[in-house]
């Protein structure tokens, strides 16, 4: 399925019913990575769908594919995209990828001021906030909001978190500052290329075979007079 077939999308209320398969996948892909994400209720999840601060993706068929949501910290000052999730079957098929750039826009609409951070151990993620135009950052320089920071007591790896002091953990903190990246431009999304398929290349060789067979059974004189009657034509 190529990337166009899905429906990539601002959230509404109309979207609130896939809330409860969102918060399952997000859960059960974090333990299968061996990390921890702040959990969230489907209530919290339909209540960003509600507000229009989240992306949802959709098969043509209408199925959940991929999921991100907007949050933000510090009194509007800092943005964090969370909780991307892609549906298992889907993962690298670039849905991410579109995903992380409608909810990127959407942010810099909604708050164009802001600094949009993330925290992340993928390295998928990373690549994906690099061409968006993240940078990455020291602890430091993300919020120093209490409630973010109390999101990461679910994550397996809080207690390194506490022992640093803050200052370091195993996710990489990136940073957007629009008042660093005025003529920044985010990458587009790239269509690949649908290769040709075998079975025209196979035709046309078979096309050419039989013109030189063909060719090489005429007389000679028929061979002139076709000749002659393509260059009357």
């Amino acid at each position: 399925m190529n990337q166009s077939d899905f429906i990539v999308t601002v959230a509404s209320g109309q979207h609130v019913i896939y809330a409860l398969q969102i918060c399952d996948e997000m859960e059960s892909s974090a333990k299968a990575r061996g990390t921890g994400i702040a959990k969230r209720s489907p209530d919290y999840i339909s209540l960003k769908m509600m507000e229009g601060k989240a992306v949802i993706a959709l098969h043509p068929d209408g199925n959940w594919a991929g999921f991100c949501y907007i949050e933000t910290w510090g009194h509007g000052k800092y943005v964090a995209n969370s909780g991307l999730i892609v549906s298992p079957e889907l993962r690298k098929s670039g849905l991410a990828r579109q995903i992380k750039q409608k909810i990127f826009e959407l942010s810099r609409t909604k708050y164009p001021d802001a600094k949009i951070f993330g925290l992340t151990t993928a390295l998928a993620v990373m690549r994906i906030n690099s061409g968006l135009g993240y940078k990455p950052v020291t602890y430091s320089e993300l919020t120093d909001d209490e409630e973010f920071w109390k999101g990461c007591r679910s994550c397996v790896n809080f207690e390194i978190l506490q022992s640093k002091n803050r200052t370091n953990c195993l996710c990489t903190a990136m940073l957007y500052d629009p008042a660093k990246e005025e003529n920044f431009m985010p990458l587009p999304v790239v269509q690949k290329e649908e290769k040709p398929t075998p079975v025209k290349q196979s035709a046309a060789k078979v096309i050419s075979i039989n013109d030189r067979w063909m060719r090489h059974r005429m007389r000679p004189g028929q061979q002139n007079v076709n000749n002659n009657e393509r260059n009357a034509s």
